[in-house]
């Protein structure tokens, strides 16, 4: 969390602001609402970032021995017993499959999706995002720090090679690659779900604040009060392009505009504790700028999220 806050909670401004503040989140309408339901958010370390936000929304409207968490493969589950109701986190940041091959190479394919998918059956809502890895290979981009718990099976963020059939990509450009990816998940959507009894939702891309043009999070105590130049994100309309072309009806939860104004939400320097040495070259610390503090701006993706539903 940033050091001296000028502000205690600023209110969100812009097209989605009526959605999102429409009332402060009510946890026991939420979850009768949810009564007997599965709900699964999938994808990557920030968004679980989201699901333990709306574990955190939820918990305290629950007696303790009435709650509990399960793990089993790559998910996470939080039990509301009362209500017979899970919240639920897969971990699935392509969500194709990544595998190891020979040599210990981290192979990316782009028309597998299955060890991953059959996870996601029988939720009643699933919300996806997948993008952040997508811009980490090596060829592209430096590789972010990441927990051990998500690198059990692939020990760096990106990819060696990409598969996709019988034949092997070295070099594959990155959006290629994430609309190849992406229309495996959309196919096996349109194929397995049924919008009758599935609510599916796509969440855009988590901006980071990781450049040096002002825009880096460490120190930063104050949101971005407007853009003189909005920046849409290449793969925010690889994105659009693929949920266009689906027969399934996917709603699309975009957050990528409003959450760039908050440059001052990540943990920066704070996400690993600091002693009171290095609270004197704090500078010195490399600076978490795509993950968020909670409470904070995931909080406001679940109240979008609950007006939606």
């Amino acid at each position: 969390m940033q050091s001296k806050p000028t502000y205690n909670r600023p209110l969100w401004s812009g097209p989605f602001s009526d959605l999102a503040h429409s009332g402060r989140f009510n946890a026991l309408e939420f979850l009768g609402r949810m009564r007997k339901k599965r709900i699964m958010l999938v994808g990557d370390s920030i968004v679980r970032n989201q699901w333990e936000s709306l574990v955190c929304l939820v918990q305290s409207v629950i007696p303790m021995a009435r709650k509990t968490v399960t793990y089993v493969g790559p998910t996470m589950a939080f039990h509301a017993m009362d209500f017979e109701t899970t919240i639920e986190f897969c971990w699935a940041p392509f969500l194709v499959e990544l595998k190891k091959g020979p040599e210990n190479k981290r192979i990316l394919h782009l028309d597998m999706i299955e060890e991953n998918a059959k996870y996601w059956r029988g939720a009643d809502v699933l919300v996806f995002d997948s993008a952040h890895w997508w811009t980490h290979s090596d060829k592209y981009s430096s590789r972010p720090r990441v927990r051990a718990v998500e690198t059990a099976s692939c020990r760096n963020v990106g990819w060696d090679l990409v598969m996709e059939g019988n034949s092997f990509y070295r070099n594959m450009n990155p959006m290629v690659a994430y609309e190849k990816g992406l229309m495996t998940w959309a196919k096996w959507v349109d194929l397995n779900l049924d919008p009758r009894k599935t609510r599916v939702f796509f969440r855009s891309m988590s901006p980071r604040h990781n450049r040096e043009n002002g825009w880096k999070c460490f120190n930063q105590r104050e949101p971005l009060e407007f853009f003189s130049h909005p920046h849409v994100p290449e793969p925010l309309l690889v994105l659009k392009e693929v949920l266009r072309r689906m027969s399934f009806p996917v709603s699309f939860q975009d957050i990528t505009t409003m959450t760039a104004l908050r440059r001052d939400g990540h943990p920066s320097v704070y996400s690993k504790f600091v002693s009171q040495t290095g609270k004197q070259h704090l500078g010195d610390y490399k600076s978490d700028c795509s993950h968020w503090c909670l409470p904070g701006v995931p909080d406001t993706w679940n109240e979008m999220l609950n007006a939606m539903l």
